[in-house]
């Protein structure tokens, strides 16, 4: 081959090499230049959903934790018979329950007036709100451990020992202390502290 041609395919060879080059650099921005582009509109999109959405968490969450506040009302340990027909089981249950707040529960304290010297005696002792709800509650007491009873004491080992069975029987609990109760509070939750079958 002679120089000059040998110098031709070299020159050729560099020119292909600098179009490869130059066309790689150029696809290789192209796709890069989308993707910077593409992640970032998707990365938008996702913000503004994550704010709506705890704008809407903030906005139903304060309503809900007001409403879902309530009184725990211990109704203390129940030991019963269970309705197994082939052996004789044994409930051990510790109930309480949560009942909704009225706005008369925690009235806002009223200042007491100041001594100016004219009063005789001391002004009269705050009544703890809780001990006036319990005392309200123990009206209901023996109603509501009835029903518990009468509720717990007809079912079977077999339908208490699952998590459905547990719930079916809060459920029912649950309805029958809102109809002892008849609109003076609301049973929210039932829970069972300490639960035994034997």
């Amino acid at each position: 081959m002679a120089p000059n041609e040998q110098d031709a395919k070299n020159g050729e060879l560099n020119k292909f090499l600098v179009v490869n080059i130059a066309a790689t650099i150029i696809l290789l921005a192209v796709f890069f230049g989308v993707m910077y582009f593409t992640m970032n509109s998707m990365l938008e999109q996702k913000i503004s959903k994550i704010q709506i959405t705890s704008e809407e968490l903030d906005e139903s969450g304060s309503s809900e934790d007001e409403i879902q506040k309530g009184i725990i009302v211990d109704l203390g340990d129940f030991i019963l018979n269970l309705c197994d027909e082939a052996q004789k089981k044994y409930l051990k249950v510790n109930v309480a329950i949560e009942v909704t707040q009225k706005d008369t529960d925690f009235p806002k304290e009223i200042e007491a007036p100041k001594s100016g010297g004219h009063g005789h005696g001391a002004a009269p002792a705050p009544v703890d709100p809780m001990e006036a709800i319990q005392k309200e509650m123990n009206q209901f007491k023996p109603a509501i451990r009835d029903a518990v009873i009468t509720n717990l004491s007809s079912k079977t080992s077999a339908e208490l020992a699952s998590a459905a069975g547990k719930e079916l029987a809060k459920e029912q609990i649950s309805n029958d202390i809102n109809n002892i109760l008849a609109g003076e509070r609301e049973v929210l939750r039932v829970s069972f502290g300490q639960f035994i079958i034997q």
